[in-house]
C-alpha cells in the first residue's frame, strides 16, 4: 500500500501540467481537466482509506527519491500515512474539488480563468506534498509552493493597488514561517545528525533521551516549529495576515484561507506532537497562544464592517481553540474540528457576496438605528475600548510593521551609501580577493578565517538590507542581490574545510541562471520602457506579460523554488553552519527573510498594480 502514495501527490501535479496546454479561451477544458483531476484523485484517496481502515490502520512510510546523498547528509523525500494525513487529504479533495466547480461558473470569462485553476492546482499539488510529508525537508517542499501560490492569488487582480500591496504583506509573514521551519530543519541535522523522519519520533523512548541531552537546542527547535504553525495558522500577533488574503477571488478565499491553507499550523503541531509533548513549556505556550487569540479573534470578529473580515477572524478563533486541543493531546477532537470549521468557512465564503446582497437589501428596507447607552459607567468604557481595538484589529499590522521590518529598513537606509557604484566595485574587488583567500584556506590562520567569515557575512547581510529600501533603480537592486548571494555563498564555505566543491556549484548554479535570466528581463524592459524606477506600481504586465512571468520564474528561481538546484543548495548551505555559530546563523537567516521580500517586491513594483500610462482603465484599488 505505501507505493500507492506517492500517486496521492503527483495526480495534481499531472493536472497542473495538463491544464497549462489549453488556452484561456478554453474555459470547458481547463476547468474540466482541473475538477476531473481533482475527483479521480478524491475517489481514489476514498477507496484507499477505506481499505487501510479495513487492513488495520497502521501508519504507511514510504522512503521515494534520494535528491542529493554524501556521508554526512542525505536530502530525500519521504511520504508519511496516518490518521491525520487521511483526514487532511480527504478534506482538503473534497473541499478543492467542489470548489472547482464552483469556480467553473463563478470565473466564466474573467480575463485569469486559466492562470486561476493552473495556481489552485499547483496549490493542491504543495498541499498534498505537506500532508503526506514523512520528513522536514518534504514538508519544506510543500509548505514552499503553497507560500508561492498564495501570492499568486491574492495578487490575482494583479491590475489592482491593494491586493497586490497585500499580497506583499503576505507573503512576508509567509517568508518568516518559512525561515523559522528551516531553521528547525537545520538545527535537527545538528542534532540527529540525520534526516529524521516523522516515523523516527514517533519513538518516544528515542525523543525523550535526545531532549533531555540537547534540552536547550532541541527547545530553540520546538520554538522555530511552534513559530512556524503560529504564522501560517494566523494566531496572535501574526493574525492580521489572514483577512488581507481575501484580496482574491472568493473561491480562492475558500480554498485557501477559509479551510486548507490555514489549518496546516494545526496540522504541523498535529504531526510533530510526540517530539515537543514531553515539553511542558512549550505545552503552555501553545495553550496561551490559542487561548488568547481566541478570545481577541473573537472580539475582533464581532465588531468588522466586512463580511469575509468577519468569517477570516472566526476561522482565526476556532483554530486557536485547535491549538489548545492539541496540546492537550486530544488529537481526535482536533481532526473533527478542523473538518466542521473547513466545511463551514468554506461554504460561509462562497455564499457571502450573496447573503451580504440579502443584508443590504434588507436594511434599506427595514432599518432601524440602535439606541445607544450614554451612561459612563466602567463597564461601557470597558466595551468602547475593546470595540475600537477590534475595529483597529488590535494594532497587529502596526506592531509588526514596527518591531520586525522598520529595524531592517532603517540599517538599510543606514548602509544605503554601499549601494553607490564605486562602492560596488570595491565589493566586487573585496569578493574576488575572498574567492583567491578561499582557494588557500588551509594556509589561513584560525583567527583570520573565523574573522574573514563574519566579515562576508556581514556584508552580504547589508547588501540584501540595501536592496530591500532600493526605490530608484531596479537593475541596481537585482545587482545587489546577486552580489549579496554569493557573498553569502563565501562566507558559510570559508568557515568549513568539509564544504565541498560540488555542493558549492549545486547552489551557485541556480543563482547563476536565475540572475542571468532576471537581468535579461529587466533589461529587455528598460529598453522598452526606459524607466526601471520601484518608486511606485507601473503595472508594465498589461504591455510585457511574457516579460513578466520570464522575470517571475528568475525571482521563484533565486528564492529557492522548490527542485531548483538552489533549493537543494540552500539545505546544504544551511548544514554546514555550525549550531553554535550564533552570529554566522543569524546573519544568515536575516538574509534569506529579506531575500524574497526584495526579490517579489522588484516584480511587483514593476509589473504589477495599476499601469502607469493614465490612457488605461484604472481599477479598484480593492477587489
Amino acid at each position: 500500500m505505501e507505493q500507492l502514495l506517492q500517486l496521492f501527490v503527483f495526480i495534481p501535479l499531472l493536472g497542473f501540467v495538463l491544464s497549462l496546454l489549453f488556452a484561456n479561451r478554453q474555459e470547458k477544458l481547463i476547468s474540466g481537466v482541473a475538477y476531473t483531476i481533482v475527483g479521480l484523485q478524491l475517489a481514489g484517496l476514498s477507496v484507499f482509506i477505506v481499505s487501510w481502515l479495513l487492513h488495520g490502520a497502521s501508519i504507511l512510510n514510504l522512503k521515494h527519491f534520494v535528491f542529493y546523498k554524501e556521508d554526512t547528509i542525505e536530502i530525500f523525500l519521504d511520504f508519511y500515512f496516518d490518521k491525520s494525513t487521511a483526514m487532511f487529504a480527504f478534506v482538503g479533495a473534497l473541499i478543492t474539488f467542489l470548489v472547482l466547480i464552483f469556480s467553473k461558473y463563478y470565473l466564466h470569462r474573467d480575463e485569469g480563468y486559466k492562470r486561476f485553476f493552473n495556481t489552485v492546482l499547483l496549490f493542491f499539488f504543495g498541499y498534498n506534498v505537506a500532508v503526506f510529508a514523512g520528513n522536514f525537508e518534504t514538508l519544506f517542499i510543500g509548505w514552499e509552493f503553497l507560500g508561492i501560490t498564495s501570492f499568486l492569488l491574492i495578487a490575482f487582480y494583479r491590475d489592482r493597488y491593494l491586493p497586490v500591496k497585500n499580497a506583499l504583506k503576505t507573503i512576508s509573514l509567509y517568508r518568516l514561517g518559512d525561515i523559522c521551519l528551516l531553521l528547525s530543519l537545520w538545527m535537527s541535522h545538528h542534532l540527529w545528525h540525520e534526516n529524521i523522519t516523522f516515523l523516527q519520533l514517533e519513538d518516544v523512548g528515542l525523543v525523550n533521551s535526545h531532549i533531555n541531552e540537547h534540552y536547550g537546542f532541541a527547545l530553540f527547535t520546538i520554538t522555530m516549529l511552534v513559530i512556524s504553525a503560529t504564522i501560517k495558522s494566523a494566531q496572535f500577533p501574526f493574525s492580521s495576515w489572514l483577512p488581507r488574503a481575501m484580496e482574491g477571488p472568493t473561491t480562492s478565499s475558500a480554498v485557501f484561507y477559509g479551510s486548507l491553507s490555514v489549518h496546516l499550523g494545526v496540522f504541523l503541531l498535529l504531526r510533530t506532537h510526540s517530539y515537543w509533548e514531553s515539553v511542558e513549556v512549550m505545552k503552555v505556550g501553545i495553550i496561551v497562544i490559542g487561548a488568547a487569540t481566541t478570545i481577541i479573534a473573537s472580539l475582533i470578529a464581532n465588531v468588522q464592517a466586512t463580511v469575509k473580515t468577519q468569517i477570516a477572524y472566526a476561522s482565526i478563533a476556532q483554530i486557536g481553540l485547535m491549538f489548545i486541543e492539541v496540546a492537550l493531546g486530544w488529537h481526535n477532537l482536533v481532526l473533527v474540528h478542523f473538518a466542521g470549521n473547513a466545511f463551514l468557512r468554506t461554504y460561509q465564503l462562497l455564499v457571502s457576496p450573496s447573503v451580504l446582497g440579502y443584508l443590504i437589501h434588507d436594511q434599506v428596507f427595514n432599518y432601524s438605528p440602535k439606541k445607544y447607552d450614554t451612561k459612563r459607567t466602567f463597564a461601557g468604557k470597558l466595551r468602547n475600548t475593546f470595540y475600537l481595538l477590534g475595529i483597529k484589529e488590535w494594532n497587529m499590522d502596526a506592531l509588526l510593521k514596527k518591531a520586525l521590518w522598520n529595524p531592517f529598513k532603517r540599517v538599510g537606509k543606514m548602509f544605503y551609501f554601499m549601494s553607490s557604484n564605486a562602492a560596488l566595485i570595491v565589493l566586487s574587488i573585496v569578493y574576488i580577493a575572498g574567492l583567491v583567500i578561499f582557494s588557500f584556506y588551509e594556509t589561513l590562520p584560525p583567527q583570520l578565517d573565523e574573522t574573514l567569515h563574519l566579515l562576508f557575512s556581514l556584508i552580504s547581510m547589508l547588501l540584501i538590507l540595501i536592496a530591500f529600501v532600493e526605490r530608484k533603480n531596479a537593475i541596481r537592486a537585482w545587482g545587489i542581490i546577486i552580489l549579496s548571494q554569493f557573498y553569502c555563498v563565501l562566507a558559510i564555505a570559508l568557515l568549513n574545510d568539509t564544504y565541498e566543491y560540488g555542493e558549492i556549484a549545486l547552489y551557485a548554479s541556480g543563482l547563476i541562471i536565475a540572475a542571468i535570466v532576471g537581468s535579461y528581463a529587466l533589461r529587455k524592459l528598460l529598453i522598452a520602457e526606459r524607466h526601471v524606477s520601484l518608486d511606485d506600481f507601473y503595472g508594465h504586465i498589461y504591455h510585457h506579460p511574457k516579460l513578466a512571468f520570464v522575470f517571475l520564474l528568475a525571482c521563484f528561481a533565486f528564492v529557492s523554488l522548490p527542485f531548483t538546484p538552489s533549493f537543494i543548495g540552500i539545505d546544504l548551505m544551511f548544514t554546514h553552519i555550525d549550531k553554535e555559530e550564533y552570529l554566522l546563523i543569524t546573519m544568515t537567516t536575516i538574509n534569506f527573510l529579506v531575500l524574497e521580500l526584495a526579490v517579489l517586491r522588484i516584480y511587483a513594483r514593476l509589473f504589477l498594480g495599476p499601469h502607469k500610462k493614465q490612457t488605461h482603465p484604472i481599477a479598484y484599488r480593492s477587489s
